[in-house]
């Protein structure tokens, strides 16, 4: 679900801490909220979020910390 990130101006939004602070970053950031979780451009925090459910967002948080969606190098 996509909705203008106006609407979460209370939410408490996290960036990585392996943010590249170089001119060319690309990053993301989180908000967990109560039902859902929500993801945005650093970039551009007014515009859209994508929301996740509240269970779904927990597991791709758990498996990402535990390496389990690291690329495999070719």
């Amino acid at each position: 679900m996509l909705t203008d990130g106006t609407a979460l101006v209370g939410a408490r939004w996290r960036k990585s801490s392996r943010t590249n602070a170089g001119n060319n970053a690309q990053c993301v950031e989180l908000a967990c909220l109560s039902e859902m979780g929500a993801v945005r451009d650093s970039k551009n925090q007014a515009g859209p979020c994508l929301f996740v459910p509240t269970t779904s967002f927990r597991a791709f948080l758990t498996a990402s910390g535990q390496g389990a969606l690291d690329l495999i190098e070719r």
